[in-house]
Order: C-alpha cells, then structure tokens, then sequence
C-alpha cells in the first residue's frame, strides 16, 4: 500500500500517509499529494489509489450520523466557548475592583474565539483543545478576582479593626 504527502491548507507539506488515515486528516479533492513513484503532484481526486477517501464522508469520533430519507446528515456537537464567562471574569473585576490581574483573562478570551473559528474549519481537534483551554483560564482569571476580592475586605477589616483601636486610644486620652 502506498503513503502519500499531501500539502495543507497552510501549504506545508506532510506525511506520510495510508489512503485511510488521508481521510482521517479530512483531505479535499483539489488537495495535492505526492507517492513515491509519481512523477509530479496531483490532485487527490485524480489519484486512483485515493479514490475510496472521497466515497463515503469521514466521521470524526465527537460525530453522529441521523438518517432522514435515505440521506446522512452529520450531527457535529460544538464544544463550549467560553467566551461570554471570559468576558465577564476578565471586564468586571477590572472594572469595579481595578484589579489588573483580572486581564490575565484576555488569554480566556482568545481561547474562546478560537473555538468557533476551528470548529468552523472543521479542525474538531483544535476546537476542543481551545475549549479545553478557555475553560482553564476562565476559571485561573475567576480565582483570581475572587483572591483580589478577599484581599480587598481582608485589608478593610484591618484598617478598620486598626482605626477603631486608635479611635478608642484618643477618646480616652480627650476625657482625661
């Protein structure tokens, strides 16, 4: 059996690979790829050998397949963003507590816009990997405002507990 190169859609090449897992790497028709034996590259489509990579359409594992009137339609689960709970960790804190910790959660942020734009590519693999991510800082951004927050009320009772101390010192020095 043949391995094949074929070159991405960032136009570096890679490989090598069987006809089976070509279309676990979800290779297009206009794809171009590369065996030994050939003389220049073609197009998958016109590479006998790859014909089998286009006749049935590849299923991810994170896919299900829901069949209506002898048609298959892919059922693809989007993994969650995280984007809006990114947002509001990285903005509030910022924006009531001035905790400049809290734009650590623009990392959150750009983890969660590129969950759609991955998924849309079809790459599920990163998509997951950027949710996966997104989640992690989200909730590295949340402790962060909840570790700032208990600093903040820790500091009030000190200064208060301090103040009320010193308060006391001094009217009992003004009734002398």
């Amino acid at each position: 059996m043949n391995r094949y190169f074929y070159i991405d859609a960032t136009g570096k090449q890679r490989g090598t690979f069987t006809p089976q897992e070509l279309r676990v790497e979800n290779i297009r028709r206009d794809t171009l790829v590369w065996t030994q034996g050939m003389e220049q590259w073609k197009r998958a489509d016109e590479v006998e050998d790859l014909k089998i990579v286009f006749e049935t359409p590849y299923t991810p594992p994170n896919q299900h397949y829901s069949e209506t009137k002898q048609e298959i339609h892919a059922v693809t689960s989007k993994p969650k963003s995280w984007l809006i709970e990114s947002l509001l960790v990285t903005l509030i804190p910022f924006v009531f507590c001035g905790s400049f910790l809290s734009l650590i959660g623009i990392i959150a942020i750009v983890f969660a816009t590129q969950v759609d734009s991955h998924f849309a590519r079809g790459d599920y693999r990163a998509s997951e990997e950027a949710s996966l991510s997104a989640g992690r800082w989200t909730k590295i951004t949340l402790w962060i405002f909840i570790a700032w927050v208990a600093l903040i009320v820790l500091t009030l009772v000190v200064v208060f507990g301090f103040l009320g101390l010193s308060m006391a010192g001094v009217g009992d020095l003004i009734d002398m």
